[in-house]
């Protein structure tokens, strides 16, 4: 049965509504996976310029059968082709019968002949028979001969290009259920046949060495006994060949050193004695000295003294004086956003109000050094039993296939270009290290040792393993400081194969997700489809990785990756290029105009489409593009590379980026970005980025549950408003998913409903329609960290049309507080939500504290700073911005300024 042309496998919703309305006529349907019921399918059929979504459910036969209207009973079908067929007659239930099948497009082909999803195969209907014919020959050989211009084994590749032409039978054979693949077995022996001479010689002369050292138990290949040159050798025989050889040259090692220690032993002869290095202890942080000035010229030293938790202010000149500052006595520190090298100190004073003193350093990246040691300072002397902000290192590199240098103190360190660490921060340990590579030739118990041994002999720390995940050459390690170890919980790990036909690993992503504590934590490391023109490609691949990466917690399955974390990094080669003359992209580079060419960035333009990375944030770009230059060397780019089908020319580009994505009103600072400009192996420099980040940990109430009456915390609603970019009429509920809530809550159906505008849904509920929702634990210190994942779903098919995140810290207290944020689903802005919440907090239960990274804020130059520390705080406004700044930033009332369209705004 030939494959079924309506049957899209798991395009979203939102592709689906767009492929319908390129139809444009009534009774046009395609079925897709569903996106809620593993097994299920989504019929969606389009009428009168709007899409109705119907679930297609399998019973525990397996039967399928539609959900469709009350009171028309369901039929049952053994397969979706006769179920579908029998829906293409009129009152079924159905707004209108199935008439026009809605086709797969047709991938267009990139230059290498490769489409956006792979090659182009058909797909089969569920439950339809296997097709006799396939594409597949044909596409086979021309792949092949693209291969043989660049292999030098011309023989071989013709023995191959005979079995392509009759491989069909071999695929006959199999559909008959006979797996032997008889005649690749065939071609195979006929191509290595001269392969068996050259094994006899190295095998003869491996056994001989292997006697030399163990005379009575030489290996003997059973194949060899039987008499090597035989006339017709199989494959059989040329594999037990391969096999000897690889059994003698494992053992031979062991067997030699054996040898050599009776040698030893028997004769009485001393080895040199070899001393063993003590283990290197943990290095205590040395005291640190800044120049500042104070004032408009009087010059001062800044002594920070981590371990003694110190900060000396010497005045310099005539006179000077001295002033001791314990870190319990530092109430706050500010950072001046206009004045980058500006802070303010603000101290307590025995009997007397708060002291604020200004210092100005010689640059930004003394100050953030200082502001580190006093972060640092506050942590070591804080006596909390758990971490409340941690430091995160980030790096990506693509290795070239070459193994990496000796040393990678320089990238470990944060040393190089750009928004690098200081020399005075740069050997501070970070408490987690996660380390993304691709096209990494090195087995993965060797990568994995050689980062650890060289943090070891940076840091004298034995990091532990997190996690290490691979798909191919693409490879991501976790590492942990030994005492944050036992924090570490759920450890998941998930690869995703986007090369060609989605079944190679040449190309993917590879990905860990774990609990800190209390936080959740999500790294992606991939390595996206090259060449400047393959923009659409990777964002393909960008989507394929955020559908089918399977991390964190299986119950937020059904949201979109990028919701399911506390904090999300997304690392890796991206390959996205930049679309300017290379000559031009050189001449920027030498004058370090980097904002020209960050405005012809392919990532930034897809990004400000809104295609990929929506709402991600990543640090502002101050080094030279990481790709492509000559090894060996970092002053020379080579742009020109010779491929099968002609010169390639390779623009020098930003292909390795570091970005992430957190919850609302959560602590995520980005304290250096840059790349190394020593190593020199990979045509590639290693990117890196220092986030310090804050976690919480589990709550434990003052008051122990059941110690009193239970006053309860709520969360309240007055009203939800919903705009959705589809073209469906459906009504829709809303799910409400957290850890603080016992289990899933659900609204009733939207009360308000507007579809007047094309290809927009406006929905609205009442309070009446709302639940209010009472969180496990009351305690505002514990609301205050809390978040909500809300999903819009429709009625009638239960799959989502949008996902969003609400924090619950800001809409504490009495009255009822706005919000606004985005909708998203699969990677895709699907609309906007907005409306109003409160969360109340009973009497008893409202205490709180400052958390130690809400003692540093960011002041513009004509604000004063507060006397006292607040006694709710609230998270310090933060200047990391949440999306590229060529975009605007979002009005008033909407996230999207398209959606005044409902308020008469032209």
């Amino acid at each position: 049965m030939a494959a079924a042309r309506w049957y899209h496998r798991d395009i979203s919703q939102v592709v689906a509504e767009e492929l319908l309305g390129k139809a444009g006529r009534d009774g046009s349907f395609l079925v897709r996976d569903s996106e809620s019921v593993k097994g299920a399918y989504a019929l969606c059929l389009l009428f009168q310029r709007h899409v109705y979504t119907y679930r297609i459910l399998p019973d525990e036969e397996g039967l399928l059968s539609v959900q469709t209207i009350q009171g028309i009973q369901a039929k049952c079908f053994r397969t979706l082709p006769e179920l579908i067929g029998a829906y293409q007659h009129p009152n079924n239930g159905l707004v209108t019968p199935l008439l026009h099948a809605v086709p797969r497009p047709r991938p267009e082909e990139d230059s290498d002949g490769e489409d956006a999803r792979g090659w182009g195969h058909t797909v089969p209907c569920p439950g339809a028979a296997p097709s006799s014919r396939t594409p597949i020959p044909q596409q086979l050989h021309q792949r092949l001969q693209e291969q043989v211009h660049s292999s030098p084994a011309s023989d071989f590749m013709g023995f191959m290009a005979e079995y392509l032409t009759h491989h069909v039978h071999d695929l006959e054979a199999l559909c008959h259920g006979h797996p032997q693949l008889r005649h690749l077995s065939t071609a195979l022996a006929t191509a290595c046949r001269a392969l068996h001479s050259e094994i006899d010689f190295t095998l003869a002369g491996l056994e001989t060495l292997a006697r030399v050292f163990d005379p009575p138990v030489s290996p003997r290949s059973p194949a060899r006994e039987q008499g090597f040159l035989s006339s017709d050798p199989d494959l059989e025989l040329l594999l037990n060949k391969i096999s000897t050889v690889n059994h003698l040259l494992s053992s031979l090692e062991k067997k030699v050193l054996k040898s050599l220690q009776e040698t030893v032993t028997r004769h009485n002869l001393a080895l040199p004695s070899v001393a063993v290095a003590p283990l290197p202890a943990a290095r205590p942080l040395a005291v640190q000295n800044f120049e500042v000035k104070v004032g408009r010229s009087q010059r001062a030293a800044l002594m920070v003294d981590v371990e003694s938790g110190t900060v000396t202010v010497t005045k310099r000149g005539s006179g000077s004086s001295e002033e001791v500052i314990p870190q319990d006595k530092i109430l706050q520190l500010i950072k001046y956003q206009s004045v980058q090298s500006k802070v303010r100190l603000v101290c307590a004073r025995e009997n007397q109000k708060s002291l604020s003193r200004d210092f100005i350093f010689p640059n930004a990246r003394k100050r953030e050094a200082f502001c580190q040691l006093l972060q640092l300072m506050k942590i070591q002397h804080s006596n909390l039993d758990e971490p409340e902000i941690i430091s995160v290192y980030v790096g990506t590199w693509n290795m070239g296939s070459t193994p990496p240098p000796r040393s990678l103190a320089s990238w470990l360190t944060s040393r190089g270009l750009g928004r690098t660490q200081d020399e005075t921060t740069a050997c501070i340990p970070h408490d987690l290290y996660v380390i993304g590579t691709q096209e990494n030739s090195l087995g993965d118990r060797e990568w994995v040792e050689f980062l650890c041994a060289s943090l070891k002999t940076l840091m004298a720390i034995d990091y532990r393993v997190v996690a290490l995940q691979c798909l191919w050459s693409i490879k991501i390690v976790v590492l942990v400081k030994p005492e944050h170890q036992r924090r570490i919980s759920h450890v998941h790990t998930s690869s995703v194969k986007t090369g060609i036909a989605n079944t190679l690993g040449n190309k993917g992503a590879v990905g860990v997700s774990f609990l800190f504590n209390g936080t959740s934590f999500g790294f992606v490391n991939c390595h996206l489809a090259s060449g400047s023109e393959k923009t659409h490609r990777r964002n393909q691949n960008y989507s394929d990785i955020l559908h089918s990466l399977a991390l964190g917690d299986k119950r937020l399955g059904g949201f979109d990756l990028t919701l399911r974390f506390t904090h999300l990094f997304w690392f890796g080669d991206l390959n996205y290029r930049l679309d300017m003359d290379v000559q031009d992209v050189l001449s920027h580079v030498v004058k370090k105009e980097f904002q020209a060419l960050l405005a012809v960035d392919q990532l930034n333009l897809e990004r400000e489409k809104n295609k990929v990375f929506l709402r991600f944030s990543e640090g502002d770009i101050s080094f030279p593009p990481t790709y492509r230059y000559e090894r060996g060397t970092r002053d020379t780019y080579v742009w020109q590379k010779s491929k099968p089908t002609g010169m390639r020319i390779n623009v020098p580009s930003w292909c390795d980026r570091i970005l992430w994505k957190s919850h609302p009103e959560t602590h995520v600072v980005c304290n250096s970005y840059g790349c190394t400009d020593d190593i020199v192996t990979s045509d590639h420099s290693p990117v890196f980025a220092t986030f310090e980040v804050g976690v919480t940990s589990q709550f434990v109430p003052k008051e122990a549950p059941g110690s009193g009456p239970e006053a309860l915390a709520c969360i309240e609603w007055e009203s939800i408003e919903v705009i959705l970019k589809t073209t469906s009429r459906s009504k829709c509920y809303i799910e409400f998913h957290s850890y603080c809530l016992e289990e899933v809550q659900r609204s009733g159906e939207n009360t308000f409903q507007n579809c007047d505008i094309p290809g927009f849904l406006k929905l609205g509920w009442s309070s009446k329609h709302l639940p209010v929702l009472n969180p496990i634990l009351p305690d505002l210190e514990y609301l205050g960290d809390q978040h909500l994942l809300l999903s819009i779903k429709g009625v009638e098919s239960c799959e989502s049309y949008g996902e969003c995140c609400l924090a619950l810290r800001s809409a504490i207290g009495t009255t009822a507080q706005q919000f606004e944020t985005f909708l998203f689903h699969r990677g895709e802005e699907t609309g906007s939500v907005r409306g109003w919440m409160r969360v109340r907090v009973p009497r008893g239960r409202s205490g709180t504290r400052e958390r130690l990274y809400e003692w540093i804020s960011f002041e513009e130059e004509d604000a004063e700073p507060a006397a006292e520390p607040p006694t709710c705080p609230k998270p310090a406004p933060q200047r990391l911005r949440s999306r590229p700044r060529s975009l605007p930033e979002p009005a008033t009332g909407y996230t999207n300024p398209a959606y005044f369209i409902f308020e008469g705004v032209p």
